[in-house]
């Protein structure tokens, strides 16, 4: 993250806040209005305004200015009328001259240049809610697309150095991601890559197979002057059960991140030998800036070019994605809002969330029983959730998500998509969010249960529905971590950096949730110039970044 003197600030107003605001009454310091509480505030009828406005002159009349400007008004009745002429036009003149200034520094954002009308990067735009600024977006370009007219070095299939075969474990995006890494190891070792298997998932319990879900013709048309790949198990190979069971066909010794030299060194001589080797476990089993740049150029172009979902499922989300645009009976924006507070998440952050006592006891109960070795007996888990929250590790309760968005002054007819998994708390978690953003609505809303039966055979189906909307949305905002929140921001900026991602700054707001004394207009101001920088701009990358949050230095070039 840049540094931001305006976020400085910010967070040096928190740090001293407690000792600052612990003198004065927070009415008497903050008589701001707030959209959370009532604006009518008790006035003293005796005080008029001394003390506080020392300016004598405050009431005076417009005219006595000119008086106090030009002693000779008022002499005598031509001096007089000549005199205010005079002034008038010097008023005039003023006055068109500061609207051509605001008009310089705020627009318009367009100039022409040889008969062409062009943005101009170097006048300053208008803050908006809905998209970032043009000038902050134009300096890259997306470049990690396939070559036109290139050729392929590729040798045949009976001439690479073998087999390699991938379980892509997890949910939709962690298979993706999956798939991505297989490429570029395939890459990597010259190797021929079988398409890869979805594993089924304990917790997604979901049987999808790679062509159920993605364009497999496309996939493999795609990449085809970069890795060879096939669709099934060479039939030479007949015992196929092996490479699913047998440890003398499975290399399992890789470590998370590995670098792409040991592949060449450890897993490439063992390929030579058995001809065909399963890679297993495979999630994030290659690193970033351990490896060439042009193998995370490929990875980009499997991601954003190569793995398309099937028509019909892009069909229908852009039916999802037009509804929303048409919900006010004309076209509108749209936030797409990744909500991550299911039951498995809240326990397994073990942060501590407002709740009655049987909630928490139930919750306790939860997660010593599917986490043992972290809940231990339990005594250390309140200092645990403590710290957690200070840090900014502990997901965001909708009613904090709406409070945050309310104060970047998104307004309350916005039109939100929800994507989330059944909310833990169900109606009531649900109520502070939805009071406030009342145009809240589902996928499950927005289509008829025909046009989602023929997904529900397939979970993925319906995470890819939730993937698609909420990426042609015009702002999309994540509340807490995950694949499917940094592949969506990722795709946005390599889309080009213009549509806003969100990215809540939650340690910063941690501490304005728990300052009592903290009024509205400076909460406020306070997550307006925290969230300056976190709206999916353009970042430089940095060692052990993620590739698929920010695609920029390997996937984008210099526009």
């Amino acid at each position: 993250m840049t540094y931001s003197p305006k976020r400085a600030m910010a967070e040096l107003r928190h740090t001293i806040s407690m000792g600052a605001r612990g003198t004065s009454s927070p009415m008497k310091r903050d008589e701001d209005s707030s959209p959370l509480m009532s604006d009518t505030q008790p006035v003293d009828d005796d005080d008029d305004g001394r003390g506080r406005h020392p300016y004598k002159d405050r009431d005076r009349p417009f005219f006595s200015y000119f008086q106090s400007i030009c002693p000779s008004i008022g002499d005598d009745a031509n001096s007089s009328r000549i005199s205010l002429v005079v002034v008038i036009v010097v008023a005039l003149l003023g006055l068109v001259s500061i609207l051509a200034i605001v008009k310089r520094v705020n627009g318009p954002y367009l100039c022409k240049k040889d008969g062409i009308t062009l943005h101009c990067p170097h006048v300053k735009e208008a803050p908006s809610l809905w998209e970032n600024p043009y000038s902050a977006t134009t300096s890259w370009k997306p470049c990690a697309e396939r070559r036109l007219g290139g050729f392929s070095d590729l040798p045949p299939e009976n001439e690479t150095t073998g087999y390699i075969f991938i379980h892509a474990e997890g949910g939709l995006n962690q298979q993706r991601i999956a798939i991505c890494n297989a490429v570029a190891v395939a890459k990597i070792m010259n190797a021929t890559l079988i398409l890869p298997v979805l594993k089924q998932d304990q917790i997604w319990k979901d049987q999808t197979k790679f062509e159920d879900i993605f364009d497999v013709d496309h996939f493999i048309d795609y990449l085809k002057d970069d890795v060879r790949i096939v669709r099934d198990i060479p039939e030479w190979f007949t015992d196929k059960t092996e490479l699913f069971s047998s440890i003398r066909r499975t290399v399992k010794n890789i470590p998370k991140y590995a670098p792409a030299q040991f592949y060449i060194d450890n897993v490439l001589p063992r390929i030579k030998e058995k001809k065909i080797m399963a890679l297993k476990p495979f999630v994030d089993r290659l690193g970033y800036d351990n490896v060439p740049q042009e193998i995370n150029r490929l990875r980009c172009r499997v991601n954003y070019h190569a793995l398309k979902f099937l028509p019909e499922i892009e069909q229908m989300a852009d039916l999802l994605a037009s509804r929303m645009r048409n919900r006010t009976g004309s076209s509108n924006a749209y936030m797409a809002l990744h909500l991550r507070f299911e039951k498995g998440m809240v326990g397994l952050s073990f942060c501590d969330f407002v709740g009655t006592r049987e909630e928490k006891a139930l919750m306790a109960k939860y997660r010593e029983k599917e986490w043992p070795r972290r809940y231990k007996n339990g005594t250390h888990l309140w200092q645990l959730a403590l710290q957690k929250r200070k840090e900014g590790r502990c997901p965001l309760e909708p009613g904090e998500v709406a409070v945050i968005l309310r104060a970047m002054g998104y307004p309350k007819e916005t039109q939100i998509y929800v994507a989330s998994g059944q909310v833990y708390g169900g109606h009531n978690r649900m109520a502070p969010l939805r009071n406030m953003f009342p145009n809240l609505v589902t996928k499950e809303e927005l289509a008829t249960k025909q046009e989602l039966d023929n997904f529900r055979k397939h979970v993925t189906s319906l995470a890819a529905l939730d993937f698609l909307v909420c990426l042609k949305s015009d702002v999309f905002v994540m509340t807490h971590g995950g694949n499917f929140a940094k592949l969506i921001i990722g795709a946005r900026r390599y889309m080009g950096h213009r549509l806003k991602s969100i990215k809540p700054d939650k340690g910063l707001m941690s501490k304005s949730f728990g300052d009592p004394y903290l009024g509205w207009a400076t909460f406020a101001e306070d997550v307006v110039v925290t969230h300056e920088t976190r709206t999916g701009l353009p970042e430089e990358t940095f060692p052990n970044y993620d590739l698929w949050e920010n695609p920029l230095t390997p996937c984008m070039c210099k526009a």
